[in-house]
């Protein structure tokens, strides 16, 4: 199984990771070791999964029956708001769903600051890759608040943050706070979870024809170019492979400033004050 070409990002714990990946949320348990499967035979070795998708067991089985070099691969995986108080506990259980003795990238997946522990959620993962049982460490959904708060109790920076980013919802605010303290993007919903029609955006259908492309491809190579780290997810390995074929082609600067405007700042997805 070759790998897709995917550029790599080095995070600033010195560890690459393919920019493009192949994400997991909402994928049934059930369909989750063939539909993994199908990524790595389509070329994906980056994998992103969580606790709380239930579904870590079935990219395990997936990685273990692959035969791909563990080295090869990157695997994040996340720690859910119930265990903000026992992160080592909730890690250990990843780790044995996931069949691996370490993952490539532990992420704290949402704030929920209201209940006041993601500071010392956060320690608990900067043990954790002291340990070398998580190569990288870092967050999801936090705000420059929240990342403030951490920063504040000096220590490992995150390496990235996970958000909801997409066509729509551009999120430059964050992006000019993170950009300058080195801590990468990733984007999650990155072609809008399907709650609105990419090319109900002006611009972006007019961009695909004129490349051969699906808006969905047009969407994925912006997000590359753009210097963020995306992982679309499907379950049809044709469309799977359709959002991998995004290498032979770019996007010119002026199809890249349409993109930038057609942002609506519509966000999609649950807001981070909001989830508790």
């Amino acid at each position: 199984m070759t790998a897709i070409p995917s550029p790599t990002i080095t995070l600033n714990s010195g560890h690459d990771i393919p920019q493009l990946g192949f994400g997991v949320f909402k994928v049934d348990p059930d369909e989750t070791e063939r539909i993994v499967s199908d990524a790595l035979e389509v070329g994906y070795r980056h994998l992103d999964t969580a606790k709380i998708y239930g579904n870590e067991a079935g990219v395990g089985r997936a990685i273990a029956k692959s035969g791909i070099a563990r080295e090869e691969l990157f695997v994040t995986t996340k720690l859910w708001n119930d265990d903000q108080t026992d992160p080592e506990g909730a890690f250990q259980r990843s780790l044995e769903e996931l069949g691996l003795d370490y993952v490539d990238l532990y992420l704290i997946h949402w704030p929920v600051a209201e209940r006041g522990t993601y500071v010392d959620a956060w320690k608990g993962l900067q043990a954790i890759a002291e340990s070398g049982r998580a190569r990288s460490v870092g967050v999801s959904n936090f705000q420059p608040k929240h990342l403030d708060a951490i920063l504040a109790e000096g220590g490992i920076l995150p390496a990235v943050n996970q958000v909801e980013l997409h066509p729509a919802f551009q999120q430059w605010e964050l992006r000019d706070y993170l950009g300058p303290k080195g801590i990468h993007v990733e984007s999650w919903g990155p072609l809008g979870q399907g709650k609105y029609e990419l090319n109900e955006l002006p611009g972006l259908q007019g961009i695909a024809d004129a490349h051969g492309k699906s808006v969905q491809q047009v969407a994925i190579r912006w997000h590359l170019q753009e210097g963020l780290i995306v992982f679309p997810k499907s379950s049809s390995k044709e469309r799977i492979a359709q959002n991998a074929d995004v290498f032979d082609f770019e996007l010119s600067d002026d199809e890249l400033d349409v993109i930038r405007k057609a942002d609506q700042n519509r966000r999609v997805g649950g807001h981070p004050d909001e989830i508790n």
